[in-house]
Order: structure tokens, then C-alpha cells, then sequence
């Protein structure tokens, strides 16, 4: 079904846009690295590759999407400068991926941002400006912005480009093991997923794809058996990476092509945030240990379902600690 769709159906993505932004984005990002440990896979029963994108520039895998963007631009409209919002990675990855262009960032950063994230931003040049906590502030303080300064919008997730170059994780992941069976996702706005699933499915049509989203902030799981889009009122996670809703160019991917969505709770969270350091010795930040606690939840082991998901790729989506919020999480 899977292969039949991505030949009848038209997404905001293919092979041949992420092979392009793969070569575009080329100078500008890591190929970052693939770790395994036999601890891990004991206590998962299952073999278990982490695509660490903890250690790609800007920390977290947002740089592959948004220097595709930014450096798909002609040379006046990039001159304008560019507007995005984002609680965090997003917006550190614009802000870099601008100064390499050599072009202005202006930021809107919700007030509840974590710390470090902000400082990324800063420190990559980006020029800050605050919004209230929800996503409808964020959205209105950048269409100012945007309205002010003539910027062109990088949003965060819902753009071909950006779900173009997260599809780039796919391209490397499956070369550098080439026989993984499943991959696990995290999801909110949706790009990340929708790149990895349209690259991974065209190369191997069979492979399974599963996402892993927060209890708290479960909307993409609503969404899936809901047929349709749905936003909750508030998204309560520690996860801050993992706030976001759905788009309408990703959503499409999420319904046809994405197998399942496994949802955790923060506990489960902040126990897999603390096994990736005491084990994989990895910094990872809560919406990156994702996947990690959805591989070793109740519901993935007990699932029938997945008893042949065997060679697992999952991907630790960043590593912005906010070390005070998590010394604080571990001692609840």
C-alpha cells in the first residue's frame, strides 16, 4: 500500500527533492554518527541503532531542514533577511544556518523556552524577539515581523524545504546500516517525520515507520485515528521540542505512510533521557529520548504487531539539555 501511495500520491517531498537538499545542505551540516550498544539492545530485546543528531551542528537535526530552506532562496529575496518561530531548535538552526548565509534572523521565541535554547540563538546571531507561550502569539508576533521587516518565513516545520533536508537523516541512516527494519521518530509539526518516511519508504517500501509522541501533547496520535487534523488546547510535556500540531503538508505523510504512533508519558521520557547518558554517554534532550522510551514501553514490547520489528533506527533528534529543568525532572 505504502509504495502504491507514494506513486499515486503527491506530497510536499520525494527522493529527488531530498537528494537535492542533501547535496545542497552538504557543506554545511555533519553526517552525523550511528552508535549501538549491547546494554540497550538487551534490555530491549531488540537490536537498536541511535542516529545520534545530538552531535550535528546547532545540536539537534533542524540545521539539515532549515539550511535547505535558507539556501534555497535567490539572492533578493534571502537579502530581505528571514522570520521564524520556534521554542527552540528550530530557531538556533535558522539563526546559524542565516550567519552561514551571511543574511539577518529575526526570532520569535515563545516566553517558556528553554534557557539554552535561547542562548543558541543569541550565540549564532539571531536577533530575539518574544511572544506569549501558544502557538496562535508565535505565529501573529512573526507574521509582524515578517510584515515589518519584508522577511521571508522559514516555518518551522510545515515547507517542502524543510521537510526536505530532516529527510536527509533517512539517506544517511539506511546507508549506514543498510538492513534496519524499522525507525523511530519523534513527531509534533510533523517535518522530521514526514522527510525520514518518504525517503525510507521509497528505498524500502516494507520498512516500518513508527512515531513517538508525548502523552501530554498527543495530537498527532488523536489525529491518526481521527482521520483529520486535530489540535488540543494545551500541549503539557516536558518534551518542549514536541509542542507542535500537525501541518497541512504533513499531516498527508502522517496518515498515509506513517505505520503508528507510540505515545509515552514524561516519566518514561526522562527515564530513556537518563539511559542514553549512563550507557550511550550521550546528552540527549527529552524530545530526542523519545524514541528511546517508545521502543521500551508496554505498548511497543506487548504489541504482536511488532514482534518482527527487529533492526531498529532511532533517532535522537537533539541534544539541548536545559541541565537545571533536568537535574530537577530526576529528582521528582
Amino acid at each position: 500500500m505504502e509504495k502504491d501511495y507514494l506513486q499515486t500520491q503527491s506530497y510536499a517531498a520525494d527522493i529527488s527533492s531530498i537528494k537535492e537538499a542533501q547535496l545542497r545542505i552538504g557543506p554545511y551540516i555533519h553526517k552525523t554518527p550511528v552508535l549501538s550498544s549491547n546494554s540497550l539492545d538487551s534490555i530491549s530485546g531488540r537490536q537498536l541503532f541511535f542516529k545520534c543528531e545530538c552531535f550535528q551542528k546547532g545540536g539537534a537535526f533542524k540545521i539539515r531542514g532549515a539550511s535547505n530552506a535558507i539556501f534555497s532562496l535567490e539572492d533578493d529575496q534571502a537579502a530581505r533577511g528571514v522570520v521564524t518561530h520556534s521554542s527552540g531548535n528550530h530557531a538556533a538552526a535558522v539563526s546559524l544556518a542565516a550567519k552561514l548565509r551571511g543574511i539577518p534572523a529575526y526570532i520569535v521565541i515563545p516566553e517558556n523556552a528553554p534557557k539554552c535554547k535561547v542562548e543558541n540563538v543569541k550565540r549564532y546571531g539571531g536577533q530575539v524577539i518574544w511572544s506569549e507561550a501558544t502557538f496562535q502569539s508565535r505565529e501573529s508576533t512573526a507574521r509582524k515581523v515578517q510584515q515589518e521587516t519584508g522577511a521571508v518565513l522559514i516555518h518551522p516545520f510545515n515547507d517542502k524545504h524543510i521537510i526536505s533536508g530532516q529527510g536527509t537523516i533517512s539517506l544517511e541512516l539506511l546507508e549506514q546500516v543498510r538492513d534496519i527494519d524499522t525507525i523511530i521518530v519523534p513527531i509534533s509539526g510533523g517535518g522530521l517525520i514526514s522527510g525520514v518516511t518518504l525517503a525510507a519508504k521509497t528505498i524500502n517500501p516494507s520498512i516500518c515507520i513508527l512515531a513517538a509522541e508525548p502523552k501530554g501533547a498527543d495530537d498527532a496520535a488523536q489525529s491518526k485515528v481521527a482521520g483529520k487534523i486535530v489540535t488540543l488546547p494545551e500541549a503539557n510535556t516536558i518534551a518542549d521540542g514536541l509542542r507542535a500540531f500537525l501541518g497541512d503538508l504533513t499531516w498527508p505523510v502522517v496518515r498515509d505512510l506513517v505505520d503508528d504512533i507510540i505515545t509515552v508519558d514524561d516519566e518514561k521520557i526522562v527515564e530513556a533521557m537518563r539511559l542514553c547518558y549512563e550507557v550511550l554517554k550521550v546528552a540527549v534532550e527529552p524530545s530526542g529520548a523519545i524514541g528511546l522510551a517508545a521502543v521500551l514501553s508496554d505498548r511497543f514490547q506487548q504489541n504482536p504487531a511488532w514482534k518482527n520489528c527487529n533492526k531498529i533506527g532511532i533517532i535522537l533528534s537533539g541534544g539541548n539539555v536545559d541541565l537545571g529543568v533536568l537535574w530537577e525532572s530526576f529528582s521528582k
